[in-house]
C-alpha cells in the first residue's frame, strides 16, 4: 500500500491541466480550458479543465474530478495504479507499505503484463544490435529503409531471430513464466517463439508503455503473411489503438492535424523527418474508437493513399464512421507506384509537405469528383453514384455543413440542389428514426417475467416524478458548497478565523436539523476536520472515500458559466462594490449563513405555532411563555430579513 504522504505529494505535484492534455486537445477560454470530452462522443466542446482549482467537468455526461481520477477514468485503473502512473511521470518516488494480498495479485498480475512486454522489447532491440544475425539483417533492413539509429531507439525497433524458442527460453530462465508469455501472444501453445526471422515493431499505448508488437518477414518466396501482430490481451485491444499516437499526440495537437498512413514504416520515416503528426492505422480498417482517439487532439483528419484506385475505392467505403464521429477529412492521392515512405525519399521533406497540403482534397468533394468520372455518359450509373454521395453527406452530423456539401456537389454533378436536399433528408430521417428506435430498445427494462395482461380496471402506472429540493435544502447546500470552494479562506484576519470555522461555529447546534443527509454528512464531516487541525480546500473533499461527496464537491466548484475578462480588457468595466466571486468568501458566507438562519427561523416559528395552539386548547399555563418566544423569534427573524433585503409575508 502507498503511504499517504506519498500519495498527498502526488496530488500535489500533478497538474490537471498537463495530465488531461496528454489524451485531450484543450484550448483556453478565459481562466479555464475546454476540449472535447473523451468519456462520451461529442461535437460541441462541454468538458472544462480548472488548472486554478484543480479539476475537469464535462458539462455533458457529468464526469469530473480531479489528475488522479482523470488517470482512473481513462485508463481504466485503479486508485493506486493511478497514483503510481502519475508518480511516474512526475519522478516521484513513493513510499509504500504492504498490500493485501487479493491487491497485490492483481495488481502483479497487470505489472507482469507490461514487465514481459518490456522485456521482450529489451530482448529484440539487443538481438538487433548485438547479434550478427540482427546486424546483418535486421539493422541492415532499417538502414535500408534510411531509419537512423537513433530513430531506430525511440521507435523501440528489434529483431527475432530465426530460432524456435531462444526469446522462450531466455524468458522462461529469467523467470517469467509460460503461461504468460502464451497470453501475450510471444509464445506458442507448443513453447516455440510467435516471433522468428522477423524485424519488430513495439506498439505503445498513449502512456508509452509497450502493449503489443509487429513483426514484418524478410525472406522473399515463403508461404507466410508478411505481417503478424500479437494478439488481443487485457493490456492491447486493437481497435482502441493506432500506431505511433504516443510520439504523435504533440504533433497532432500543435498542427490541429491527424496524418493517416497505412503501415508501421510510413510512420515512421514521416516522424524521422520532421513530419510528427503521423499515425497509422496498422492495415486494419478503421474504427469508432479509432477515430475517437484522434478526434480527441484534432477534427481535421488527412488521409494519404498510394496511387491504387482499387484499394482507394475500398477504404473509401469505411469513411463513413469518420464523418458521422463529425471529423473533416482530406484524402491525398500519392503518385502512382508511391507510398509515404517512398515518395518522401524521393522528393524531400519539403516537397513532400507541399504535395501533400496543396494535393489534399475534400473527402465528399473528392468522392464526388471520382464518381463522376467513373459515370460519364451514363444516366443510370450516374443516378447509382450520385446517391452514394448523398449517402456520404448524410453522415454528417453538423446540418450547416452537410447544406454547403449538397449545394457544392450538385454544381459539380450539374443536378437540381432540391433533389440532393431531398434525398440527404430521408436518410438523415431515416437514420434519426432508427437510433431512437435503438434506444428505446437499449432503455427498456428485461422483462424477468411473462408480461401482465391489461384490462379496463388495470390502474395507470405513471412515471415518478423528478424529485426536487424541498424544505431548507438549497440554503444548506449553498453553506456546503462555501464549504468546499473557500471553507480554507480567511474570514477574519485579527482573529485568523477561516470561512469554514466561521459557518461551522454557528451552525453547528442545527447540523442534526439539516433535512438533506448528504449535506447533513457533509458538514459532520467539515466539523471533524476543523476540530482536528486539517484544511477544508476542495481536495480534502476529492479525497472522500464516499462517491457522493466527491461528486458534490466537482459540482459544487465548477459552472458551464465563468466571469467574461472582456468585461476589464475590451470594455474597462470594473467590480466597484465588491471584489471578484471567487474572492469573495467573507461576504459570501456571511450572506449565505444569514439566509441559511432565516430558513432555520421559519421553520422554528412554525413549529412554536404549532406549540401556541396546542397549549392554548389545553388552556396551559405555558402558553404564555411560547407566546413571548414567538415574538423573540420573529423580531430576530424579521431583523435578518431586512439585513437581506427580503420580504416577510
Amino acid at each position: 500500500m502507498i503511504k499517504q504522504k506519498s500519495i498527498e505529494e502526488v496530488i500535489e505535484t500533478a497538474k490537471v491541466d498537463e495530465v488531461v492534455q496528454d489524451y485531450v486537445n484543450l484550448r483556453r477560454r478565459g481562466v479555464n480550458m475546454i476540449g472535447l470530452c473523451p468519456f462520451h462522443n461529442e461535437k460541441t466542446p462541454s468538458f472544462t479543465v480548472s488548472p486554478a482549482k484543480g479539476i475537469y467537468k464535462c458539462f455533458g455526461c457529468g464526469q469530473g474530478g480531479d489528475a488522479v481520477t482523470f488517470v482512473m477514468e481513462h485508463e481504466n485503473m485503479t486508485f493506486p495504479e493511478a497514483i503510481r502512473h502519475l508518480a511516474k511521470k512526475y519522478r516521484i518516488e513513493l513510499e509504500e507499505t504492504e498490500l493485501s494480498q487479493e491487491a497485490r495479485e492483481e495488481q502483479q498480475y497487470l505489472d507482469s503484463l507490461y514487465i514481459i512486454n518490456s522485456f521482450a522489447h529489451d530482448f529484440y532491440q539487443d538481438q538487433l544490435f548485438n547479434t550478427d544475425m540482427g546486424k546483418s539483417v535486421g539493422l541492415s533492413y532499417f538502414k535500408e529503409r534510411g531509419f537512423r539509429e537513433e530513430t531506430i531507439k525511440k521507435f523501440g525497433l528489434g529483431f527475432a531471430p530465426d530460432k524456435k524458442d531462444i526469446f522462450t527460453l531466455t524468458a522462461t530462465q529469467k523467470g517469467y513464466n509460460t503461461a504468460s508469455l502464451q497470453k501475450l501472444g510471444l509464445t506458442s501453445q507448443y513453447g516455440r517463439d510467435f516471433f522468428r526471422n522477423r524485424v519488430m515493431f513495439p506498439i505503445h499505448n498513449l502512456s508509452g508503455k509497450v502493449i503489443g508488437f509487429g513483426g514484418r518477414i524478410l525472406v522473399k518466396g515463403i508461404k507466410a503473411p508478411k505481417y503478424i501482430n500479437t494478439p488481443e490481451t487485457d493490456i492491447y485491444n486493437k481497435s482502441k489503438v493506432l500506431y505511433g499516437a504516443f510520439f504523435a499526440k504533440k504533433g497532432i495537437r500543435k498542427e490541429d492535424e491527424c496524418i493517416m498512413v497505412e503501415g508501421y514504416t510510413d510512420v515512421i520515416s514521416l516522424h524521422q523527418s520532421g513530419i510528427d503528426n503521423v499515425v497509422a492505422s496498422s492495415g486494419t480498417s478503421l474504427t469508432v474508437e479509432q477515430i475517437q482517439l484522434v478526434k480527441r487532439y484534432t477534427e481535421n483528419i488527412k488521409i494519404l493513399y498510394d496511387g491504387d484506385m482499387a484499394g482507394v475505392k475500398a477504404a473509401l467505403r469505411g469513411m463513413g464512421m469518420v464523418l458521422e464521429q463529425g471529423l473533416n477529412v482530406k484524402i491525398v492521392m500519392l503518385p502512382e507506384g508511391e507510398d509515404p515512405d517512398s515518395y518522401l525519399k524521393s522528393v524531400g521533406t519539403e516537397a513532400f509537405r507541399h504535395y501533400i497540403n496543396s494535393e489534399a482534397k475534400d473527402f465528399i468533394m473528392f468522392q464526388a469528383d471520382m464518381l463522376k468520372k467513373e459515370a460519364e455518359g451514363d444516366p443510370i450509373k450516374q443516378a447509382k453514384l450520385i446517391k452514394e454521395i448523398v449517402e456520404s453527406i448524410a453522415k454528417i452530423p453538423d446540418p450547416l455543413k452537410r447544406s454547403l456539401y449538397v449545394r457544392e456537389c450538385a454544381r459539380i454533378m450539374q443536378v437540381e440542389e432540391a433533389l440532393l436536399v431531398n434525398e440527404a433528408n430521408k436518410i438523415v430521417g431515416k437514420r434519426f428514426k432508427k437510433s431512437q428506435e435503438q434506444r428505446e430498445r437499449e432503455m427498456a427494462p428485461i422483462p424477468t417475467e411473462p408480461p401482465p395482461i391489461f384490462n379496463e380496471t388495470t390502474p395507470i402506472m405513471r412515471p415518478p416524478k423528478k424529485q426536487v429540493a424541498t424544505g431548507d435544502e438549497f440554503q444548506e447546500k449553498d453553506i456546503v458548497r462555501i464549504l468546499i470552494s473557500g471553507g480554507d479562506q480567511i474570514f477574519d484576519k485579527e482573529e485568523g478565523l477561516t470561512v469554514g470555522e466561521y459557518l461551522l461555529n454557528n451552525i453547528e447546534d442545527v447540523i442534526n436539523d439539516f433535512d438533506s443527509e448528504l449535506y447533513k454528512k457533509v458538514v459532520q464531516l467539515s466539523l471533524k476536520a476543523v476540530q482536528e487541525g486539517k484544511k477544508l480546500n476542495l481536495q480534502f473533499y476529492l479525497q472522500s472515500p464516499d462517491e457522493a461527496i466527491k461528486k458534490l464537491a466537482i459540482d459544487c466548484s465548477t459552472s458551464p458559466y465563468e466571469y467574461s475578462e472582456n468585461w476589464e480588457k475590451r470594455w474597462e468595466i470594473f467590480l466597484t462594490t465588491q471584489k471578484m466571486p471567487d474572492e469573495n468568501f467573507s461576504q459570501d458566507s456571511a450572506q449565505a449563513l444569514k439566509r441559511f438562519k432565516l430558513k432555520k427561523f421559519d421553520k422554528m416559528i412554525k413549529r412554536n405555532a404549532e406549540k401556541i395552539k396546542e397549549l392554548y386548547e389545553q388552556q396551559s399555563d405555558d402558553f404564555m411563555l411560547y407566546l413571548q418566544l414567538d415574538q423573540k423569534l420573529k423580531a430576530i427573524r424579521n431583523e435578518l430579513a431586512l439585513e437581506l433585503g427580503t420580504v416577510v409575508l
